[in-house]
């Protein structure tokens, strides 16, 4: 049996209502196809836990509006048995939101098997900058394409709600993982939103990297700072605000042996008019080609990350042009 579902138009309350009325007289096996303007993993979930009954769904597209998935229901769970949500066929930034969203839902001893296509360690990093020392983190696998988590809320969330996406206290992140979480994460957040980062001091490095990667497309403000705490609020501002630089294609190199990617590069950039660029795809951060660019071409080279997932990493590469100061006869650096 398949039933259709549309949950657009409904209230939070609404659609969980109505998904619940549906998912109580399925057989196992039975099939629900649901459309919603928005992810309703967390009422999957809700439902799981409520109900103490499995259930299966995986979304037609990663990103497409309106939501479309396949919700299969399963058997009853085992006494003790945590729900699951499935985040694989999501993008990225829906990943962590749903997932944000899903921990907040949950109760005091409440918790969930969270799987995913690789290790979402950044995501315990957040969930106790946001919450506190409240989650308990426990791998059941860590295979290739396949990696379990149960998580759970063993307590009320320590910390108050604020207007910020999601925050990261780097003194409980380790030295090694700190600015990859960091930029990993600020890549995923909307336009005009907020990260909170505490440190025992202001991380001015970082502050660096940030330069060197967004340009002037965010905002950075000391809201407190005293000694051993201080806390910074970055926001993502419009990276095409000021952006001169015009996209006139893609070279995805993950193809190419990697004693030709460098060369293939350098090339396409020499050949591009200024106030362009191109989108550059490869399979791992090109860091140390940012450091090359840096240190050989003029005030008028411009990267700015635009993808930054495990195999597949976006960079528009571009020359912008450069501004000239009338009184003092030098070029300064046009924003980007």
């Amino acid at each position: 049996m398949t039933l259709e579902i549309d949950l657009r138009n409904c209230s939070a309350d609404e659609r969980r209502e109505r998904l619940f009325e549906a998912l109580e007289g399925a057989d196992v096996g039975d099939g629900f196809d649901i459309v919603s303007d928005r992810d309703i993993d967390t009422h999957l979930l809700r439902y799981q836990l409520q109900r103490g009954r499995a259930l299966e769904w995986e979304y037609e597209h990663p990103d497409a509006e309106p939501r479309e998935l396949r919700v299969t229901a399963g058997d009853p769970l085992d006494d003790g048995a945590l729900g699951t949500i499935d985040v694989r066929d999501l993008k990225p930034q829906r990943r962590h939101e749903v997932l944000l969203e899903a921990f907040d839902d949950l109760g005091a001893g409440e918790g969930f098997v969270l799987v995913n296509d690789h290790d979402p360690k950044p995501l315990y990093h957040e969930l106790r900058s946001m919450h506190g020392d409240v989650i308990d983190w426990e791998y059941e696998n860590r295979g290739a394409g396949e990696c379990r988590v149960e998580i759970v809320k063993t307590a009320d969330s320590e910390f108050a709600a604020e207007d910020v996406v999601t925050r990261y206290d780097v003194r409980e992140i380790p030295k090694p993982e700190r600015h990859p979480t960091i930029h990993h994460r600020y890549g995923m957040i909307p336009e005009g939103e907020t990260m909170e980062l505490i440190a025992p001091h202001e991380p001015r490095p970082l502050r660096r990297e940030f330069r060197q990667q967004y340009g002037d497309s965010f905002t950075w403000d000391v809201v407190e700072s005293e000694p051993g705490r201080c806390r910074v609020h970055v926001t993502k501002g419009d990276s095409t605000e000021d952006d001169a630089i015009e996209v006139t294609g893609k070279l995805d190199v993950r193809e190419l042996p990697p004693a030709e990617r460098h060369e293939r590069i350098f090339d396409a950039y020499d050949g591009l008019d200024v106030g362009s660029g191109f989108v550059l795809v490869n399979d791992h951060d090109p860091k140390p080609l940012y450091h090359q660019f840096e240190a050989e071409a003029g005030p008028e080279f411009r990267w700015e990350y635009r993808q930054r997932d495990a195999g597949e990493f976006k960079v528009l590469i571009g020359k912008a042009e450069a501004a000239v100061d009338g009184a003092a006869g030098e070029t300064t650096e046009a924003p980007f």
